[in-house]
């Protein structure tokens, strides 16, 4: 038995030999990436420097954006290298750190929709108090509440799993994971174990019961008002939705794969679905945005316009 912070590296074990289509697999994996760091900035160039764009509702979604190239850029430079490597090794302190973001950033992807999903509640619900609630000092607090209790707890977090006495350093997993590490443990794992639920509860199940109320009562106001205010409530809430939805599946198949016996799904799948809310996701919310709220949309095709133009 030795502590953790003796470990000086993890084995991750999902890693299987792909001969020459690793070269294959790195092209598929850069190009995704490139992908996601393109859409992303774009359309946080976009929202920064059209101030047409600086309403609370633009400001929530530069943040959502800043998440997303925060998330992508934990996994997949470290993936690019292990993809590459015949030996699939991450040092101790690189691991926890991927933990930290990889973890930080699906708190921070909850929290920051459900702190959207708010917004076009105050928005459509009460549209001529907006103004008065939706302040600047308002959006402010809401910006600091998306990012900084996740990141506290998320320290907390691995403050415990670091202090743990581990028998094993083997990780079934492409990347780094804490209930993987936690699982290793050979000391008393109940205050991880009670902790964990008390920041699963307020991290995942607290935005999903602000993303009921909210809905709800939007619902209720859709269907009870004209055709014309329900097609246009209807259509600033469908990417949110679709955003929410897609995210939603990728974490419940990943909480799946961790908490339960997963040996009779092939290999391939299970990288698959456990990668697949830190791979698609950071994709999926630009490409909903851009292409269903006009005014990004607009903005984009004059600035990529614009720079072909010059170009050329």
């Amino acid at each position: 038995m030795v502590n953790s912070t003796h470990i000086s590296y993890f084995i991750l074990g999902a890693y299987f030999e792909t001969g020459v289509f690793k070269y294959l697999f790195f092209t598929i994996v850069m190009c995704l990436y490139v992908c996601i760091l393109g859409a992303n900035v774009l359309l946080i160039v976009v929202i920064c420097v059209n101030r047409s764009l600086h309403e609370p509702m633009y400001l929530f979604l530069c943040s959502l954006f800043v998440n997303e190239l925060y998330g992508s850029t934990g996994l997949f430079p470290f993936l690019l290298v292990q993809i590459l490597s015949d030996i699939h090794t991450v040092s101790a302190p690189l691991c926890f750190l991927q933990v930290f973001s990889v973890y930080s950033y699906g708190s921070v992807e909850f929290t920051n929709l459900a702190v959207m999903s708010y917004d076009r509640y105050i928005a459509i619900c009460y549209p001529l108090q907006y103004n008065s609630r939706m302040t600047y000092n308002m959006v402010v607090v809401l910006i600091a509440a998306i990012w900084f209790p996740p990141f506290v707890a998320v320290f907390v977090t691995i403050s415990l799993s670091v202090s743990l006495t581990l028998c094993g350093n083997i990780i079934n997993k492409v990347y780094c994971d804490n209930y993987s590490i936690v699982k290793m443990a050979c000391s008393d794992t109940t205050v991880n174990n009670v902790y964990e639920l008390i920041a699963t509860f307020f991290t995942v199940c607290g935005p999903l019961s602000v993303f009921f109320f909210t809905y709800m009562r939007i619902l209720r106001v859709c269907f009870s008002g004209c055709k014309q205010s329900r097609q246009k409530a209807l259509s600033t809430c469908t990417p949110h939705l679709a955003s929410l939805i897609n995210f939603s599946f990728g974490v419940f198949f990943e909480i799946l794969q961790s908490r339960f016996n997963m040996s009779g799904v092939p290999n391939t799948l299970r990288i698959f679905l456990s990668l697949y809310f830190l791979t698609c996701q950071p994709l999926f919310s630009p490409m909903m945005y851009g292409l269903n709220m006009s005014k990004i949309y607009i903005l984009c095709k004059n600035l990529l316009l614009a720079w072909v133009g010059n170009n050329l």
